[in-house]
C-alpha cells in the first residue's frame, strides 16, 4: 500500500487547492524570469538587428541609445571616405509620443537612407520596405496598425507599407521606420503658432543686438531650427578591413566617437539596462526564496496534520522507511505538480503580456532544480520532526 497516494486521495480537494496556490506563486517566478531576460533582449534588439560594423556618434557621447548624439548630416561623407569603409549611412533615432491607432502611444522613430543605406528594417513580416523618399513608413505590429493605414506625424500623413514583428527599442516600445528626411522633419517640425512665436523672439533678439529691422529680417532665416543633423552614422567595413584601425582613424582625424556593435551592446548592458536588470534580478531572487519557504511550510504543516497517524504507524511497528517514503513522495508530488501547472500558466500568460517575455530553457531548468531541491529540503525538515514523534502520542500521551 502506498500511504502517500492513499492520504492524497483522502484529502484530494485540499491537495489540489494547495497545488494551485503554489503553482500561482511559481508562475510568477517563471514570468519574472521572462521579464528579466526580455528586458535585456529588448534593450539590445536594435543594436543586434541593425546590420552595421561600427557606430559613429558625437564626440564624448555614449550615444545614440544611452544619451543624445547630434552630428552634421554631411559628416557621413567624410566617414565614407575613410580607408577601410565600404559604406557609411546617416541615421536618425528618437522617441516620440503621438496619437496612433486611436490612442496616444510611445514609439521610437528610426530614419535611414531608404536608397541603399544601412539601418532599415530587417524582418518585415507583411508588405515591403520603404521605396519612396517621402510619406511611407514601416511599423511594428505592436502599434496596432495594418497595411495601407495612414498615420499623421506632424503636418504630413504617412502610409504603412510594411509591418515588422518584435522590433522594439530599449524600453520595449515599438519601432517605426521612416525615410531620413521624413524622420528629421517629424523631429524638428513646429506648428504655425510655435514658428510665429520663435520668429518674433528671434527678431526681437536681433533688434536688441543693434540690427536694423531690414538687416534683422535678412538674418532671421539663419536663426531658424535646422534639420540637417543626424544622431549617428552606421559604417559597413570593406572586406579585410581592420575595425580597430578604421575606428582609430575616425576618432583621431574626424573627431567622433566610434563603437563596434559589441561595444555598443556593452554600453547598453552596463548603462541604461544595468539598474533595471539589478532590480528585476533582486525581485526574482526574493520570489524564489519566498517560494521555497512557502513550499517548506506547506509540507511541514501537512506532516503536522498527520502526526497522530505517524505515531500510530510507529506504534504498530512500521519501519521508519515507510514514514520517510510517505513524506518524501507527498513533497515531490506537490513540487512537481505545482511546477507543471505553473509552466502551463506561464504559457497562457505570455501572449497577452504587455512587455516582451524571453524564456531561456537553461534558466527554466535551473529554476526547476532549485524548486525541487527546496521541496526535498522541506521534506527532510518534516521527516526530522516525524521521526522524533513518540509512538505513545497515538494513545493520547
Amino acid at each position: 500500500m502506498d500511504l502517500a497516494l492513499k492520504d492524497i486521495r483522502r484529502h484530494v480537494g485540499k491537495f489540489i487547492a494547495t497545488i494551485a496556490g503554489v503553482a500561482m506563486l511559481l508562475s510568477i517566478v517563471l514570468v519574472m524570469n521572462g521579464i528579466y531576460q526580455g528586458n535585456i533582449a529588448d534593450g539590445v534588439w536594435l543594436i543586434d538587428n541593425t546590420a552595421t560594423d561600427l557606430w559613429v556618434v558625437e564626440r564624448g557621447r555614449g550615444g545614440p541609445f544611452n544619451e543624445p548624439s547630434r552630428m552634421p548630416l554631411d559628416s557621413y561623407r567624410s566617414i565614407a571616405a575613410t580607408p577601410g569603409v565600404a559604406r557609411a549611412s546617416p541615421l536618425v533615432i528618437y522617441t516620440a509620443q503621438r496619437p496612433v491607432a486611436g490612442a496616444s502611444q510611445q514609439f521610437t522613430i528610426v530614419g535611414y537612407d531608404v536608397f541603399g543605406g544601412l539601418g532599415g528594417p530587417g524582418r518585415i513580416v507583411a508588405g515591403r520596405s520603404i521605396a519612396a523618399p517621402h510619406y511611407e513608413m514601416v511599423a511594428d505590429r505592436k502599434l496596432g496598425l495594418a497595411l495601407g493605414e495612414r498615420v499623421t506625424l506632424g503636418t504630413h500623413t504617412h502610409t504603412v507599407v510594411g509591418l515588422t514583428r518584435g522590433a522594439v527599442d530599449p524600453g520595449g516600445n515599438p519601432v517605426v521606420y521612416l525615410s531620413l528626411p521624413d524622420a528629421q522633419e517629424a523631429q524638428y517640425q513646429q506648428d504655425n503658432r510655435a514658428l510665429a512665436a520663435a520668429r518674433a523672439a528671434n527678431l526681437k533678439r536681433l533688434e536688441q543686438a543693434g540690427y536694423a529691422p531690414e538687416q534683422a529680417s535678412r538674418l532671421l532665416p539663419l536663426m531658424s531650427v535646422q534639420n540637417d543633423t543626424v544622431n549617428a552614422v552606421l559604417v559597413r567595413l570593406a572586406a579585410g578591413a581592420d575595425a580597430a584601425a578604421v575606428a582609430a582613424h575616425v576618432r583621431d582625424w574626424l573627431y567622433f566617437n566610434v563603437y563596434t556593435t559589441e561595444e555598443e551592446r556593452t554600453l547598453m548592458l552596463e548603462g541604461r539596462l544595468s539598474r533595471m536588470s539589478a532590480v528585476l534580478g533582486l525581485f526574482r531572487g526574493l520570489l524564489v526564496v519566498v517560494s521555497i519557504v512557502i513550499i517548506a511550510l506547506i509540507v511541514y504543516v501537512l506532516t503536522i496534520e498527520k502526526i497522530r497517524s505517524i505515531a500510530t504507524l510507529k506504534l504498530i511497528g512500521a519501519p521508519n522507511l515507510v514514514i520517510v517514503r510517505m513524506i518524501m513522495e507527498q513533497s515531490l508530488i506537490l513540487t512537481l505538480a505545482s511546477f507543471a501547472l505553473a509552466y502551463v500558466m506561464r504559457e497562457a500568460i505570455a501572449p497577452g503580456f504587455p512587455r516582451s517575455l524571453n524564456f531561456v530553457a537553461g534558466e527554466t531548468a535551473i529554476t526547476f532544480a532549485v524548486m525541487l531541491a527546496g521541496g526535498v529540503l522541506a521534506s527532510l525538515m518534516a521527516i526530522w520532526h516525524a521521526l522524533r514523534t513518540p509512538p505513545q502520542l497515538a494513545l493520547g500521551g
